[in-house]
């Protein structure tokens, strides 16, 4: 080899090193992938011949490390062991060889996020994930908890480690999704998001489970797999499916047991399969690489090739400002579903590509789950990429990110994709309550330009085949959300004020104008216009009277709200006001604030509207009682400096019984 050569596979080294460590970073830390599976299998194999016919490998490869980062808001903790990955193939012919005179297990490859369980004297003492090259994880012990099938006390009191993957069933993925807006593509994406959430009361709402697949012990040695398989069974632990094959089978027969996993009947989502020695001592003989123990290897399947017609690009604006583009094409059906539609990640691909329409392209399921375009066969390089923002109209730019990819951006500060946070405010459960439409959700219905201000929301029928087809979407979610912005027509002037988003005047201040206006809207309009001082509400100073000013006067945000007002009814709102004034609480005022176990924040509003309480949101001088919950704070400080009574939750209780 001439050092001519020998600078330019270098230098290829190392681009191909820099855009897969950026790969990396936006798929582990980011949750926010750059390019498909496909490509990244490609480029890393590329990586892996250059090292292999150079005899060169760079200390900062990723075939010398595990893919992974932490996150800044957990604790991170060390692994006692680094948990290499496998070696990975998509022959099975490989498998074939590494079986040979062997015994082995084989078992499925689950597509979820990587967890360690430690336990200590016959309990959960720590869950981490597998984080940073493998070495450092973070404590997710708080939300692992809340799994629905992790063993928190378990027979053996010695010290062992379990390693698995947390994983949300296919069907279980279905309803968590459709409850959170369809904002998620694969349940991979919503396991990962879900182990690391911060609260574990979220986190236990997404119907996550633990499936082991190895065991770590200093203490407890076994001389096979299958041994420690049938341990982690009897602690009551759900381990990975798994079939034992014996030394000295045939090749058919190792074939057959291979064609025996059927990855698309499976109940949950896999992207492989794992194949490892049953003797112990044997596996740990053969060493291990920087990147994968030789004991392994993992197949994942060859990606099915289609053929189509490239026919255009959809364009979406995000509450960021960027565009993504996603590539249509001629319907063709892929493993029983038609599919119409893949995701270009930036710019550089949707380049690469040199699309024109009526190119001959390939499309595949990355996984068998998820459309990618595989190439494009013409590459005619004759299709115009929309410049215009799809939501506002405006030109875009083109801008590098941090990573160095472009991307495509809209610099209008008054897009309505911007105001996403307006939008997902307007429809919350307290406000006016549309269930189905996320901030992730409503993201996407604006980037498409379907909604450009609070009106819209209500014409949205109009664009129904589309948002069927949309990612996360089909016909029983339209027909929910359909059903959920029927619903939300009628509504009361505080739910409806309360939605607007005028700074400091929320559920609260809505609830006492209403009351003052009688559920009118035009009466408290022709207020405003009439110079009303709203101070001479209790409750109202003078900040959040100049504040309702300043939104009525204020042009941009009354294109947004003013088509409200011939969409919806208004309705008036029933306190259903206890006729009973001798209860302690009638007339008086109470703020309740902190956790309650018995009631929500709206619940224990409503208990004391019924009891001819007033509710209000602040701690003053003339607060009658409050009412304090787990976690209280500085209302509760507030209350013991000034002397008012402090009730718990069970003292409210005793109160009313008495």
């Amino acid at each position: 080899m001439s050092a001519n050569n020998y600078k330019t596979n270098h230098e290829r080294m190392l681009e191909l090193i820099a855009i897969i460590n950026e790969a990396d970073i936006a798929y582990y830390r980011d949750d926010r992938p750059i390019m498909t599976d496909r490509e990244y299998d490609l480029i890393l194999d590329e990586l892996k011949g250059l090292e292999h016919d150079t005899g060169l490998i760079l200390s900062n490869s990723p075939t010398q490390k595990v893919s992974g980062d932490i996150l800044e808001e957990f604790t991170p903790v060390r692994h006692t062991r680094p948990m290499l990955s496998a070696d990975k193939t998509k022959s099975i012919d490989d498998l074939v060889k590494f079986a040979a005179g062997q015994p082995v297990l084989l078992s499925w490859k689950m597509d979820g996020l990587t967890l360690v369980l430690r336990y200590e004297n016959g309990k959960l003492h720590q869950a981490i994930t597998r984080g940073r090259e493998g070495i450092i994880g973070e404590d997710v012990t708080h939300t692992v908890r809340t799994f629905l099938n992790v063993p928190l006390t378990i027979p053996t009191q010695k010290s062992f480690e379990v390693r698995g993957e947390g994983v949300i069933s296919w069907e279980n993925f279905e309803k968590v999704n459709l409850s959170l807006g369809g904002d998620y593509t694969h349940p991979r994406n919503l396991a990962a998001g879900s182990v690391r959430k911060l609260d574990a009361g979220e986190a236990k709402k997404r119907m996550l489970e633990f499936w082991a697949f190895d065991l770590v012990s200093d203490e407890m040695e076994s001389g096979s797999k299958l041994e420690q398989q049938h341990f982690l069974e009897h602690n009551g632990f759900s381990v990975v499916p798994y079939i034992h094959l014996d030394a000295g089978v045939d090749d058919k027969s190792v074939r057959e047991a291979i064609n025996s996993f059927q990855p698309k009947k499976y109940a949950y989502p896999v992207d492989g399969l794992i194949m490892e020695y049953d003797d112990i001592s044997y596996g740990r003989s053969l060493g291990a690489t920087g990147h994968h123990e030789n004991r392994l290897i993992a197949l994942k399947w060859q990606d099915e090739l289609y053929e189509t017609e490239f026919s255009g690009v959809e364009l979406a604006t995000t509450r960021t400002g960027m565009v993504s583009i996603t590539g249509l094409f001629k319907p063709v059906n892929m493993d029983g579903a038609v599919v119409s539609r893949a995701y270009l990640h930036n710019l550089d691909i949707f380049d690469e590509f040199q699309f024109g329409v009526g190119d001959k392209i390939k499309v595949y399921k990355a996984n068998m789950i998820i459309p990618q375009i595989a190439e494009n066969a013409t590459m005619s390089n004759t299709y115009s990429l929309p410049m215009e923002c799809p939501c506002c109209g405006q030109p875009l730019s083109v801008k590098k990110t941090s990573g160095g990819t472009r991307q495509l951006f809209c610099e209008n500060p008054r897009c309505a994709a911007k105001l996403v946070q307006k939008f997902s405010h307007f429809c919350e459960k307290t406000r006016m309550n549309i269930e189905g439409l996320s901030a992730v959700t409503l993201e996407k219905f604006i980037g498409h330009g379907w909604i450009q201000n609070f009106g819209d929301l209500y014409d949205l029928d109009l664009h129904r085949e589309e948002i069927i087809n949309t990612d996360g979407f089909g016909e029983k979610s339209y027909e929910r959300l359909h059903a959920a912005i029927e619903k939300s027509r009628s509504c009361t002037l505080a739910k409806f004020i309360a939605g607007l988003g005028i700074p400091m005047v929320g559920r609260h201040a809505g609830r006492d104008l209403d009351r003052h206006f009688h559920g009118s809207w035009e009466d408290f309009e022709a207020a405003i216009q009439s110079g009303f001082d709203f101070t001479t509400l209790p409750d109202f100073g003078q900040i959040m009277n100049d504040n309702i000013y300043a939104w009525y006067a204020d042009e941009q945000e009354a294109k947004l709200w003013r088509p409200l007002l011939s969409k919806v009814e208004f309705i008036k709102e029933n306190h259903f006001m206890n006729r009973n004034t001798n209860n302690p609480f009638f007339g008086k005022t109470v703020v309740a604030t902190g956790k309650l176990v018995n009631y929500t924040r709206d619940g224990i509003q409503t208990k004391l509207l019924e009891l001819g309480a007033k509710p209000t949101n602040s701690v003053t001088k003339n607060t009658d009682y409050l009412i304090v919950g787990e976690k209280a704070g500085s209302k509760l400080t507030k209350a013991q400096q000034l002397g008012i009574p402090t009730l718990t939750e069970q003292e409210f209780e005793n109160m009313l019984a008495e």
